[in-house]
């Protein structure tokens, strides 16, 4: 089986959707056929393999560019702040952090041994009051985690997130009172509840005075980041403000792994030594077999079997698992545990998991942010953040944004 990619596994190979892949069938560009042993429509690998190099070979013609000056000095209260990587990327267009909130103590410390002019408030949000920031701050921005509301009426109210994250975040915009609020999540919240999580959303900042742009998920790969991670982006707009938000314009240059870690276009220098996790043994063993871009389906079979257990004849691509990145592809997304047997992310030369440092290039965080805590704990602060290039790319379209807003206020 290991010549073939079913339709699930050759979506998330090259990061396009079934019904994508469907159509290119249906048109001739890369054809379905018949798995000999299971009779299961399946890909050739190899010309998947030879499809998805046209995704990252470099386009010299690129000429898009999102950078902008800002013509005023924006500030930006971040909440949710993590490790940093939304509001390192932020600074970098050109922002300035007023303040950020953060609950997690080794973050928080991350945050202000890094940026020690940052004014770091650790702790628990419902905590903290902002109205000294109001009508004095450009943007409010925060990664709020993705939950269930309970649901009074057919509209949700504020009131009735109480209790939610959300409800913190859409709190803040209100006391703050900026020109743009932006939140992030993960592609999945589009899905949540069926979709009602985010209308509730959209409906409470509505209720707090806020128009939402339609939302977008952004692939960082788009954005200069070697690594194929989604963010959903939620910008609303004070309703007084009559002006549109434009998302980052997405580059054709593609990123890959070699980009991250070697001397090159991204970094000045090859990635840095550091700690990093090993696998034990029995999984050494078995990930030595596995060649780069390869993963389970490439073992001998009864490896395989013995490797995957009773998922071994559940359906499903699970294409994270034993999986080696390619030098020449961007990484997988990151998780916050680089050994977990779903996702492995195993280094291309080496049989061991990426080192924090290394993990850190594929989040494109400068080499000289350094993260606190035991090693668990800076895994986790850099598999949870934004990449900062994206937070960059974001960074521009806001400024973009308020440069427009303060010429129409004069």
């Amino acid at each position: 089986m290991s010549d073939y990619l079913t339709l699930a596994e050759a979506s998330e190979f090259i990061g396009k959707s079934k019904e994508t892949l469907r159509r290119w069938d249906r048109e001739g560009k890369l054809n379905a056929v018949r798995e000999p042993m299971s009779n299961y429509r399946v890909y050739r690998k190899a010309e998947v393999l030879s499809l998805f190099s046209d995704f990252v070979t470099p386009d010299i013609s690129e000429s898009i560019s999102n950078f902008v000056l800002p013509d005023h000095g924006y500030t930006v209260l971040e909440l949710f702040a993590g490790a940093g990587g939304l509001a390192v990327g932020i600074e970098k267009a050109g922002l300035k952090c007023v303040a950020l909130n953060e609950l997690d103590k080794w973050a928080c410390q991350t945050l202000r041994n890094n940026r020690p002019n940052w004014k770091v408030l650790e702790g628990d949000i419902k905590s903290f009051n902002f109205e000294e920031y109001h009508n004095k701050v450009d943007v409010v921005t925060g990664g709020f985690p993705c939950q269930a509301f309970s649901y009074a009426g057919k509209k949700l109210g504020l009131a009735d997130a109480r209790g939610t994250l959300f409800y913190e975040f859409a709190r803040v915009v209100k006391e703050v009172n900026p020109p743009i609020c932006i939140g992030e999540n993960v592609r999945g919240l589009l899905s949540h509840e069926n979709g009602k999580t985010l209308q509730g959303m959209v409906s409470i900042l509505d209720e707090i005075g806020y128009n939402v742009v339609p939302v977008q998920v952004l692939k960082a790969i788009n954005y200069k980041v070697p690594q194929k991670r989604e963010r959903l982006i939620l910008v609303g707009i004070r309703k007084d403000i009559g002006l549109k938000y434009e998302y980052p314009k997405p580059y054709k240059m593609i990123y890959n792994l070699k980009d991250a870690l070697k001397k090159g276009e991204l970094f000045d220098t090859d990635v840095p030594l550091s700690e990093g996790v090993k696998y034990p043994k029995s999984k050494k063993d078995v990930l030595d077999l596995v060649p780069p871009k390869g993963y389970w389906r490439d073992l001998p079979l009864h490896i395989q079997k013995e490797f995957m257990g009773g998922s071994f004849h559940l359906g499903g691509g699970k294409t994270g698992i034993a999986r080696r990145i390619g030098w020449d592809e961007p990484c997988l997304t990151l998780t916050c545990s680089p050994a977990q047997k779903q996702t492995e992310r195993c280094h291309p030369d080496e049989t061991r998991p990426f080192t924090v440092r290394e993990y850190a290039r594929i989040q494109t965080f400068p080499d000289d942010w350094q993260f606190h805590g035991s090693m668990a704990q800076q895994y986790k602060q850099i598999g949870n953040a934004v990449p900062v290039n994206l937070g960059r790319e974001v960074g521009y379209s806001i400024i973009q944004f308020l440069n427009e807003y303060y010429k129409i206020k004069k």
